[in-house]
């Protein structure tokens, strides 16, 4: 809100303050903004109040981060009707952008939605739909909600506009025919043509003049504003000289103007028809979910619609049905069809204890579950929202486009104008030749293909990484893919299979069960895969039950607890030097050979004393090593990462292909490994399913997370596999590289494309050729552009990677 002198009054919600120190700082860090005349912050409310004159919230936000705190923002994805170019997209932006507590919007014309970032205390949705329909847009409501009536607004803006492209070109083509052969007619030829073409001419561009009769109003220029002005003066001129006001009958033009509009309106109807396409996978993936659902009522099996399945119902799917949401088998068993989600075509077994994903297929059996999650909070849901979340992102490159758009129109509006100028009082041409000319330079240029070059490659490419089981959370993640020189893989359960088995237990001075059970014992307080080794083995032996109390962990070595009257101890060698314990030559030579196996060595000591040695071995991926050997023949660099010893890990990586191994990184490590590598000028990928390897993923250039594993590494990714299999970390490689490469293909085509028409267009060819673009070609031209750069983008829904 701003007041009578200009000063505008800002709230932010900040994160992270503890104390008033804290709150202090804020509030410092505010008043140093250049235009902040004052700022009060409260500790308790956690709001900051901020008056200031002419300050963006983006720097008022980036103010609070850079002090170590964060602003909460709200996020929602809205629709919106009636876009057609860049430059449309670039004034939303700019008007959303202009509400009081929106600090971010980013407009998507290829699926006509906009992502906003807003303070809920000072923006409304209200606000948000003033601000577009003002513009003369049409707000259609929430993304996820208003996706029918985004598709029925849709459907019939196609229609709309396929009867005027066939009204239109039923009468321009005729009206084309009789004004060259000029056959004997009733009336003369202008009265005629008028009369004729005047009804056909305000049906058809109705749409076009009233769009940039909006536009003017809101002092914007846009491409309807070109549009209009090229068709308005081939009318009106044709008007002038029908009636011989100012102009001669030579200038005719009811036929150019009426194949004007309807080139303009078959460019936007072709355009919209792809636009429409580029979200299939949107459509495919809410298409999973069935509409009803089979649920137990009072021990009857009653059919519900899906929406009214609540957590904790039991539902029953039988063969050949979709599993309506997510839930756990409580009875029954069968096999499903997972190839949806995860990419992976054989169906899996599900028995009695094992998940299942809603719009999964059952393919045999019949299954009960119990629904653990409904609606919003479906595996299915979420995926849907990443990948919306994702098509609206904008990459880095996108900029391009958008500062050619913001000189675009001004550009050829000036070209247009010194053209006509230049034949006409410079060229010495007819009044006729430099009008043409001035009509085609503004019908033939076309900013729309350089707004849809990134937005449709985006669109299109997150959607089809989706189907592949491959989730793009940002666009920005697609373009750095692209530079991506070394892919870091974590070892356990990235590239290894993630559950360790004992494969060795070796005991010095007491019994193998006494010894499991001791170890089980300590374990018991660590959930580390490798301490369920441990403990599962010790259930399988049905080794004797122990106590421990007094448990104490040592990061990345170990843990000790009081068994009995005893100190045991279970871990590594780091473990066993920092408690005393001394390792004899016999007990090392034992434990080296069963590392140089590729096997986990843990040592058990009792007191001062190793009392045994128990190795577990971590079974490497079948694909790891093709995994790899499809990225080095990409050209990229392969590392690996892990809190093994150096020879455990050393005979995994030899296993698979790895040379440059960091060995022994503590859980909290793995990201220094990352930072070390950038700061050597290495573009680095990280790939990794733990909630230690959180951090790892963060730091990296790409951060790449195994859908099987932790929602902590799932969150902080930037790129998720919904399925565990390492070669799908190449596919996603590839993706990228081909988005990007279909990205660049589109602007060079978009920048080609009017660089190379607008001064023909502009008559530059003509002293040598004597050849000039007629308007009406230009108008094809200028439909064909767009239309080519969508369809470029469309062929990326039959991409196949080629791990």
């Amino acid at each position: 809100m701003a007041d009578d002198e200009g000063t505008s009054i800002t709230e932010l919600r900040i994160s992270g303050m503890h104390c008033a120190a804290c709150s202090s700082n804020v509030a410092k860090a505010l008043r140093n903004v250049e235009g902040v005349e004052a700022a009060d912050v409260n500790l308790a409310t956690e709001i900051a109040t901020v008056s200031h004159l002419d300050v963006s919230p983006d720097d008022l936000k980036t103010a609070v981060e850079e002090a170590g705190f964060g602003v909460v923002s709200d996020h929602v994805d809205i629709r919106i009707g009636g876009m057609h170019c860049a430059s449309c997209v670039a004034n939303v932006t700019k008007a959303l952008h202009k509400v009081d507590g929106i600090s971010e919007a980013n407009v998507n014309l290829a699926t006509e939605t906009a992502t906003i970032e807003y303070d809920p205390r000072s923006a409304s949705l209200g606000d948000m739909k003033t601000a577009i329909e003002d513009l003369g847009f049409k707000y259609l409501g929430l993304a996820g909600e208003a996706r029918d009536a985004a598709e029925e607004e849709h459907r019939a803006d196609l229609r709309s506009k396929f009867r005027r492209i066939v009204m239109g070109f039923a009468v321009s083509i005729p009206m084309m025919a009789v004004m060259h052969l000029r056959p004997e007619l009733p009336l003369p030829m202008g009265i005629l043509m008028f009369a004729i073409s005047l009804p056909f001419f305000v049906y058809l561009a109705y749409p076009i003049f009233s769009a940039a009769f909006s536009s003017l109003s809101n002092r914007h220029l846009d491409m309807d504003v070109m549009y209009a002005m090229g068709i308005g003066v081939a009318y009106g001129s044709s008007v002038l000289g029908t009636f011989r006001i100012v102009l001669t009958p030579h200038f005719m033009f009811y036929d150019t103007a009426l194949m004007l509009a309807s080139f303009l309106t078959l460019g936007r109807y072709l355009e919209a028809r792809a636009k429409g396409r580029t979200s299939d996978a949107i459509r495919k993936l809410m298409d999973l979910r069935p509409d009803v659902a089979i649920v137990l009522r009072d021990g009857q099996e009653v059919e519900v619609p899906v929406d009214e399945v609540r957590k904790g119902d039991t539902v029953v799917v039988k063969p050949g049905s979709r599993v309506p949401v997510d839930g756990k088998v409580i009875d029954g068993s069968g096999t499903i069809d997972e190839s949806m989600m995860t990419g992976e075509p054989m169906p899996v077994v599900k028995d009695v204890g094992a998940d299942v994903t809603g719009g999964t297929l059952v393919r045999n059996g019949l299954i009960r579950f119990e629904a653990t999650a409904v609606g919003r909070d479906t595996a299915l849901f979420r995926i849907i929202e990443m990948v919306e979340r994702a098509q609206g992102s904008r990459p880095p490159v996108q900029r391009l486009a958008d500062r050619a758009v913001t000189v675009f129109i001004p550009a050829v509006l000036t070209i247009a104008i010194v053209a006509f100028l230049g034949w006409y009082l410079v060229g010495g041409s007819t009044l006729l030749f430099a009008l043409t000319t001035a009509i085609a330079v503004l019908v033939i240029a076309c900013p729309c293909a350089l707004g849809l070059a990134t937005p449709t490659a985006v669109t299109v490419g997150v959607g089809r990484g989706a189907e592949l089981g491959i989730l793009i959370k940002e666009g920005e993640a697609l373009e750095r893919a692209d530079d991506i020189s070394v892919v870091l893989f974590d070892k356990t359960g990235t590239l290894t299979e993630g559950e360790p088995r004992v494969t060795d237990v070796v005991t010095y001075g007491v019994e193998r069960p006494e010894l499991l059970g001791m170890a089980a014992a300590v374990e018991a307080g660590s959930q580390h895969p490798l301490a369920e080794a441990v403990v599962n083995a010790a259930k399988e032996e049905a080794a004797s039950a122990m106590e421990a109390t007094g448990f104490e962990t040592v990061e990345g070595k170990g843990i000790s607890a009081a068994v009995g009257v005893n100190v045991v101890s279970v871990g590594n060698r780091s473990m066993m030097e920092e408690r005393s314990v001394s390792i004899d030559g016999k007990v090392s030579a034992r434990m080296a050979k069963m590392e140089m196996a590729g096997k986990t060595v843990i040592a058990v000591a009792s007191g001062s004393e190793v009392v045994g040695l128990i190795a577990v071995s971590d079974p490497v991926k079948g694909t790891s090593r093709k995994a790899v050997k499809v990225l080095k023949g990409m050209g990229i660099d392969v590392a690996m990462v892990t809190g093994d010893n150096p020879d455990t890990a050393g005979a995994v990586a030899r296993r698979i292909g790895i040379q440059n191994v960091h060995a022994g990184v503590l859980p909290g490590g793995k990201a220094d490994v990352v930072r070390r590598m950038q700061e050597s000028g290495e573009v680095v990928a990280f790939v990794g399913d733990g909630i230690n390897d959180a951090p790892a993923l963060a730091q990296a250039d790409v951060g790449i997370a195994i859908g099987s594993g932790t929602d902590v590494a799932v969150e902080a990714g930037e790129v998720v596999l919904v399925g565990d299999d390492p070669l799908d970390t190449a596919a996603a490689v590839q993706l990228g590289r081909k988005v990007m490469s279909r990205i660049r293909g589109n602007l060079f085509w978009a920048f080609a494309y009017n660089t190379a028409l607008i001064p023909l267009a502009a008559g530059m060819l003509f002293p040598v050729t004597g050849w000039t673009f007629r308007p009406e070609l230009g108008a094809m031209a200028m439909a064909l552009s767009s239309f080519s750069v969508i369809s470029l983008s469309l062929l990326l829904r039959k991409w196949e990677p080629a791990k």
